[in-house]
């Protein structure tokens, strides 16, 4: 899959759980902050976002576990984002430097509300607009 963003992170001792993995929930973490860095890099801030009234917030999650993250691994956090109405739908994968084995699968949809009401977003449909063609 081509991405439009990728990032690199490293678990730390504390999300892992007394199996040595990564505790399931952090992968949500990791997927979310991959997302804002995403906005960021795109100029957006989600913190402005929401002071003007404009909150993104995610609708629907499929999640797919594949081979555990332990403490200490770097990892790559992926994502693509494409569009189908008010919807974003961001494509997010994680894999592990070490070997490039594909760690966890995200297809995480987006809506966003303007002033509390399901809306399209100006502030999303220009910070991605190159990539939504």
């Amino acid at each position: 899959m081509e991405y439009h963003f990728e990032t690199v992170m490293q678990v730390r001792d504390y999300e892992c759980d007394l199996q040595g993995i990564v505790n399931n929930a952090n992968y949500l973490h990791y997927a979310e902050h991959t997302r804002h860095l995403f906005l960021k890099k795109q100029g957006v801030s989600f913190v402005e976002m929401h002071e003007n009234g404009e909150d993104a917030v995610v609708a629907r999650m499929t999640l797919q576990y594949k081979v555990p993250l332990r403490s200490e691994d770097e990892f790559r956090s992926c994502l693509r984002v494409k569009k189908e109405g008010v919807k974003y739908i961001f494509f997010q994968d994680i894999y592990r430097l070490s070997d490039e084995k594909l760690s966890f699968r995200a297809q995480v949809e987006v809506v966003c509300l303007v002033n509390g009401r399901l809306s399209d977003s100006e502030t999303c449909n220009k910070a991605f607009a190159e990539y939504l063609k």
